[in-house]
């Protein structure tokens, strides 16, 4: 089983997690104009695609 040796230190931890980067929502716009969550169905028609 792999298991570390040493103990990683505060500023390579810190270098790893530099790439987790929340992305903010992309709306998208709907054929009626509307803007929705991709993937999601729309509020204003209850449409799906």
């Amino acid at each position: 089983m792999a298991v570390p040796k040493r103990r990683v230190s505060h500023t390579r931890a810190a270098k790893r997690r530099t790439h987790y980067k929340v992305t903010l929502p992309m709306p998208v716009k709907d054929k009626d104009g509307s803007w929705k969550m991709p993937h999601r169905v729309n509020p204003t028609t209850g449409q799906y695609k």
